[in-house]
């Protein structure tokens, strides 16, 4: 609702889907800038001081925005204060994936724990595609209904309730003290391998279709003189993307991780062409309809190449860094779609989305090579036991059975 709300509420307030998709940015900027750190502060000083702090301030900026928004203030103050909206983002949803698989990881039968890891991480995209389409739904309603500055008002209110009391549950994990963090946490570089980097590059590619969709939605509808109504209609995306999100538990182990990356990316790719080239609502509701069934499966691949390339002790970290990209990827597109649209037009802006999807592909296609067959991590391996040479000393961390 951040990103989404940022851009309806600025493009009522100030008339411009230019100044909309600059704000969302903004957005973006503060999360890519400030959402690792808070990732970072969770694996070292725990997830609660650091949920805590950034739930209240996150309220605030949201509250200050819809105000300003409607003020006389310069568009300068609207652009600094969704920079802030984006750096206290709660980091909610990454946190909670790796309070998952810490459980799962330390609670759980080893013989277990690759499918509840599979069925766990499924649940959590499913989660997640909830709040990446229905979110502009809600914003949608809200803002048809009450006003544009209603969206961001609810935001704060949630934010400040159920992140809180998210803070406040009994699973969030104590800090740890500074001898665990040394034997625990792996060196900050283990950060920068290629094979996270592209992870990483990819979810940031699915950042680039939500942003350029939404973006050229709102364009159109504003076009047909109802900008407001674009999360209504964006919410055609979600059904067949969070059924098949769920549904990735039980697909086959032989289908395996980068294969799923290279399948689901194509009807992505089929469904903004449809999407860009019909040149009609239908076109664009079976063109959402289509992309919907890629990018569910899509988001599970990538938090489960996420979860097996985290290094040791910064899953937090990781999983933030998986959360900023996409919106990053939403908010950055949102700014260059609504320029395109602005000064170029709308029939140009609503092809972006299909080149979006061409980056999320080669992404994919370079995952293939840096995931060579055999050593590819997947949710369904089960634990292998080796024999070690008792002069070398074993090392129990996740992930290194599959290497």
């Amino acid at each position: 609702m951040m990103v989404v709300g940022v851009l309806t509420l600025v493009v009522s307030a100030r008339g411009s889907v230019e100044l909309g998709g600059l704000a969302s940015a903004s957005v973006g900027i503060g999360s890519a800038l400030i959402g690792p750190l808070v990732g970072a502060a969770a694996d070292r000083f725990g997830q609660r001081p650091t949920l805590l702090v950034t739930a209240i301030a996150n309220s605030i900026a949201l509250g200050a925005l819809a105000w300003i928004a409607y003020s006389p203030l310069d568009v300068w103050a609207v652009f600094a204060v969704s920079f802030l909206v984006g750096a206290s983002g709660p980091q909610t949803s990454p946190m909670s994936r790796s309070r998952l698989v810490m459980i799962i990881k330390t609670a759980m039968p080893s013989k277990r724990r690759p499918r509840t890891l599979s069925a766990t991480l499924a649940y959590e995209s499913a989660a997640d595609e909830v709040v990446f389409v229905f979110g502009p739904v809600i914003v949608g309603l809200l803002a048809t209904f009450f006003g544009a500055w209603a969206p961001i008002a609810a935001a704060a209110a949630l934010t400040l309730v159920f992140v809180v009391a998210f803070a406040l549950h009994r699973t969030s994990a104590p800090p740890k003290t500074a001898a665990e963090r040394a034997a625990t946490l792996a060196p900050a570089r283990e950060l920068a391998r290629p094979e996270l980097l592209v992870t990483v590059f990819g979810i940031f590619c699915v950042g680039l279709v939500f942003g350029t969709t939404l973006t050229a939605l709102t364009a159109l509808t504003q076009d047909l003189g109802s900008p407001e109504s674009a999360g209504l209609f964006y919410g055609i995306m979600g059904l067949g993307s969070a059924i098949l999100a769920i549904s990735v538990v039980w697909f086959s182990p032989r289908f395996t991780l980068r294969y799923r990356w290279l399948v689901f990316v194509v009807f992505i790719l089929a469904g903004q062409f449809v999407m860009a080239s019909g040149g009609g609502l239908g076109s664009v509701a079976l063109g959402l309809g289509i992309t919907g069934i890629g990018i569910g499966p899509l988001l599970v691949t990538l938090y489960s190449f996420g979860t097996h390339r985290s290094p040791e002790g910064r899953s937090a970290t990781v999983m933030t860094m998986l959360g900023s990209g996409v919106i990053v990827g939403q908010s950055g597109a949102s700014a260059l779609t609504g320029f395109v649209a602005e000064q170029i037009g709308t029939d140009t802006a609503m092809w972006l989305p299909a080149g979006a999807g061409a980056l999320a592909a080669i992404a994919g296609l370079i995952n293939w090579v840096l995931t060579p067959s055999g050593f590819e991590p997947s949710p369904h391996t089960a634990t292998v036991e080796v024999q070690v040479p008792e002069s070398v000393d074993r090392v129990d961390a996740p992930g290194r059975a599959q290497e």
